[in-house]
């Protein structure tokens, strides 16, 4: 699951979405809880109100013999009235009188308590809970907005939920008084409330997919062709469409800039290897002219240099321009096709057993990067042994020789065009210096890499292409795995 949220822009949407609408309904619902608890009070409180102002009035209607028939007949299992013949007593003497008369149940009705059935009894013999605990400290007078009658009138909050009490004085002097206790709302997490935050969990979950299915398909189709873009491969302009932050108008015209500077520096480079050859011919006929046989071969050696150069040079060139169709092969044939053609000519050339690994590449590309590894192990390192392996989303050809090495500091400069570790500048022996460069142009126009690593008795190299529909190319280039993969072959050509 970890994984799938660090790796999918529509995981990480789907829970973004999935916290802020948790967040928000436990805003809402905290605002309307409030809300609507302060609502049922204040319906609560009107409702006693107007009922014991209507006693009143029907009790100083009728003879006082009649009053306890009246008072009886009016107690509901939440609310009790009772007549006493002085002013009520001080809160917390009076909430005591309340839960006594509370106590007492209606004939042939189970009073359930103001909190719940089975509490009535530890409700009732409880103490008065402290002021700061709940219910009012005080009575309260009641203003004419909300008390209609003339009588005088005290009101009082028995705990600090739905329980409240009043007391008027009546015209004869006495005193009415009435309690009402309604049990607490239900809790927050009830059935149906969790029912409703499920469905609309699963309900803004489908949204999300949906929405994050439309983000991410032109994102995904983005990233895949500028992966194929740095791979070097031609690939259609993409289609023009949706929201304007993420557009392909801007890789169209970066993939349209690069071509075009791509194959200006092609052509270039092209045209003045071209224009070369003309003066050095013309350089060559001129020293066969030269009298001093000694300079006239010094001569004829130093264009021959030149020529070689610059044909390498052309030749460098046209392999990058080729614009050779990208498919995918089975490596592992490739490779021991190759090594089957140079071990019929003579060359010290063994292919090891590989697993079959599908590979999306150029094939006359690699097989060229292949053969100028395995030229130079045979050339430096008497012979090559070679094999293709499987490292997570990555091939790897692996080209192992017996050499001497390659010191740590000329790791990097061997890859440099024109760079040769063989100093008696012998194009026989040391070649052109284009082997290992061209190797690396490949690797990493691919999507890959060239790594090169000593070891005990002679020289590794990995050429490392990503697997058939990966993007990633795993770091093969540390020495300390050349255990489970092997390192690069170090040699020019």
């Amino acid at each position: 699951m970890i994984r799938l949220f660090r790796r999918s822009l529509a995981a990480r949407f789907i829970c973004f979405t999935l916290v802020i609408l948790a967040l928000s309904q436990v805003v809402a619902f905290s605002i309307s809880w409030d809300q609507h608890g302060q609502s049922m009070r204040k319906v609560a409180k009107g409702e006693m109100l107007s009922r014991c102002a209507a006693l009143v009035r029907v009790l100083e209607a009728t003879p006082p013999s009649l009053q306890g028939d009246i008072l009886r007949a009016s107690a509901t299992t939440l609310t009790r009235y009772w007549i006493s013949p002085g002013a009520p007593k001080r809160p917390a003497e009076w909430r005591s009188a309340a839960w006594s008369e509370l106590r007492r149940p209606l004939p042939r009705v189970h009073f359930p308590s103001h909190a719940g059935a089975g509490e009535e009894a530890s409700q009732a013999s409880q103490p008065p809970k402290e002021p700061h605990a709940g219910g009012s400290p005080e009575w309260m007078a009641l203003s004419q907005e909300v008390w209609p009658l003339p009588n005088l009138a005290r009101f009082i909050y028995l705990d600090g939920a739905s329980g409240m009490g009043i007391a008027t004085q009546l015209s004869d002097g006495s005193w009415l008084n009435a309690v009402f206790v309604k049990p607490g709302p239900e809790g927050f997490w009830t059935t149906r409330s969790v029912t409703f935050l499920a469905l609309a969990g699963v309900f803004f979950c489908i949204l999300a997919v949906v929405a994050a299915q439309g983000i991410t398909r032109p994102l995904r189709r983005l990233a895949h062709a500028a992966e194929a873009l740095g791979r070097g491969e031609k690939i259609d302009p993409l289609p023009e469409s949706g929201p304007d932050d993420v557009t392909a108008i801007a890789f169209n015209r970066m993939q349209e800039r690069l071509t075009r500077f791509v194959d200006d520096r092609t052509r270039m480079l092209a045209a003045l290897g071209h224009d070369l050859r003309t003066p050095l011919t013309s350089l060559r006929l001129r020293a066969e002219f030269v009298a001093d046989d000694d300079l006239r071969e010094k001569m004829l050696g130093t264009i021959a240099e030149l020529q070689g150069m610059t044909e390498a040079s052309l030749a460098f060139v046209r392999a990058d321009a080729t614009a050779e169709a990208t498919r995918t092969v089975e490596l592992s044939a490739l490779v021991e096709s190759l090594c089957d053609d140079l071990a019929e000519i003579g060359w010290d050339v063994t292919f090891g057993d590989s697993p079959k690994v599908g590979c999306r590449c150029r094939p006359d590309a690699v097989r060229r990067a292949c053969r100028n590894l395995v030229e130079n192990a045979v050339r430096y390192g008497e012979r090559a042994r070679v094999r293709v392996e499987r490292s997570g989303d990555a091939a790897v050809i692996v080209v192992e020789d017996d050499g001497p090495g390659i010191a740590e500091e000329l790791k990097e400069q061997v890859f440099a065009p024109f760079f040769r570790l063989e100093s008696s500048r012998c194009m026989e022996t040391g070649g052109h210096g284009l082997g290992l460069a061209i190797v690396r142009t490949v690797a990493r126009r691919h999507g890959g890499d060239v790594t090169l690593a000593n070891r005990v008795g002679g020289l590794t190299a990995v050429f490392s292409l990503p697997l058939a529909g990966s993007g990633a190319v795993p770091d093969l280039g540390t020495p300390e795995r050349a255990g489970s993969v092997p390192q690069g072959l170090a040699a020019t050509s």
